[in-house]
């Protein structure tokens, strides 16, 4: 072969040819080696494929099932906490009522994240870590951290409590997309430090609050997109069996006594079915009770003082027993169709980084949905999860609703793809 420049004219071999192939292919992106061998075998097939990018109206799919949901918490909640109230002399709505407030400065988030562009979300990156570093360390170190059930998750602010954790959520989403869009490298010195080390610092400061349930959310959300960027399957396959033999062999130095109580419980409840048994016994009854069709709105027995954190993180039991297992497979559909909604945003985007941030805020839902659903139904052990856009909490349902309005955004803008015959 002979390569030309200028005057010079150069003889390459067939080994230099190979190599300088090969060296091609490396420089080339996983993606882009797919798509040209894509493009390669229409172009011989006579056909011709053009992309390009169009702007829609948001998903308004998305936005029924999250407003469904939403209405589905309204209900469950006020439920749920109506006798509680009326013990104690309270307005009977009165959890409803700042469930509502909570959810209308959601939907306002929802709203101008939707009109945001997504793609400016990284310059905010470095300032947004900051402020939730802040926040989780005031939360550790100031008496402005209000401690629950022997866990200190919330600060103080007087017109509500703020949990920092929930902010993290977004956070790693955007710290790993922004990481992750170009090239996975995880033996990069840049990244540990711009990424990675302020992800395992905030992972640890959450860790000791305690929040475990948090910890495991944010590293699967982290373990979800690293597959998604196509990061190195043999590393995963490395680091996932040494995790594993770790957390066995460590898992019971480094939990607190009350979480392997929890491990204990779930894997034989009745051994103390009054006391740390007592949750997840009540949350089977309320099942059982509500059977197919369930025993009607209001009607459940487990709320009357029976099950602790029924507007929390055993929500679902008090719809599965009003409802029945009819109302839980909606909830378990509803929950479906957001996911598939979101996975389809994420393909249909047209850059990498709102791929892997549609992802990322997609597997959380997801996740933590099914966490608190196996939890009530004593598929897993209890962890203080609660379900997306119903269980009570207000910076749950603010963050949460900000989420869906970035991936509103991102829906936004999508890939159109055009097939055109060759001209003979």
């Amino acid at each position: 072969m002979l390569r030309c420049c200028h005057r010079h004219v150069q003889v390459l071999t067939c080994s230099q040819v190979m190599k300088t192939g090969e060296k091609c292919l490396k420089n080339m992106s996983y993606h882009e080696y797919k798509s040209n061998r894509r493009i390669e075998r229409e172009r011989r097939r006579g056909h011709h494929e053009e992309k390009s990018i169009i702007l829609s109206a948001p998903d308004k799919t998305l936005l029924l099932v999250v407003t469904f949901l939403v209405i589905i918490g309204f209900l469950a909640i006020f439920s749920a906490t109506a006798p509680k109230c009326m013990r104690e002399g309270a307005n009977l709505a009165s959890f409803l009522i700042k469930q509502m407030i909570y959810a209308g400065f959601g939907f306002l988030a929802m709203g101008w994240f939707a009109k945001f562009d997504y793609k400016k979300l990284e310059r905010y990156n470095t300032k947004f870590l900051w402020i939730v570093a802040i926040l989780l360390l005031v939360l550790q170190f100031t008496p402005l951290g209000v401690t629950i059930n022997g866990a200190k998750r919330w600060i103080n602010l007087g017109f509500m409590q703020l949990q920092p954790s929930e902010l993290a959520k977004p956070l790693f989403c955007m710290l790993l997309a922004s990481n992750f869009k170009e090239k996975v490298d995880l033996l990069n010195f840049n990244n540990w430090t711009s990424t990675f080390i302020p992800i395992l610092i905030l992972l640890g400061i959450i860790y000791k609050q305690p929040n475990l349930s948090m910890v495991i959310i944010l590293l699967t959300t982290s373990f979800m997109l690293y597959i998604a960027a196509r990061g190195s399957l043999k590393l995963v396959a490395i680091l996932g069996g040494l995790g594993f033999a770790g957390a066995l062999f460590y898992l019971p130095k480094l939990l607190q006594g009350y979480q392997m109580d929890r491990i204990n419980v779930w894997l034989n409840p009745g051994s103390d079915a009054l006391g740390k048994g007592y949750n997840i016994i009540q949350s089977l009854i309320a099942f059982a009770s509500g059977g197919f069709i369930g025993t009607g709105y209001g009607g459940s027995i487990q709320k009357l003082a029976y099950l602790p954190e029924c507007h929390t993180d055993f929500i679902f039991a008090i719809i599965g027993e009003e409802f029945g297992y009819l109302g839980c497979l909606f909830i378990i559909g509803l929950f479906t169709v957001l996911v598939y909604r979101g996975l389809r945003i994420a393909k249909r985007c047209p850059d990498m980084y709102g791929k892997l941030l549609a992802i990322g805020i997609t597997v959380i839902f997801g996740f933590q949905a099914f966490l608190n659903m196996s939890v009530a139904s004593s598929f897993f052990p209890v962890t203080g999860v609660t379900l997306p856009f119903i269980s009570y909490g207000g910076t749950s349902i603010i963050v949460s609703l900000a989420m869906v309005g970035i991936l509103l955004n991102i829906s936004k803008q999508r890939i159109k793809r055009i097939r055109t015959e060759n001209e003979q």
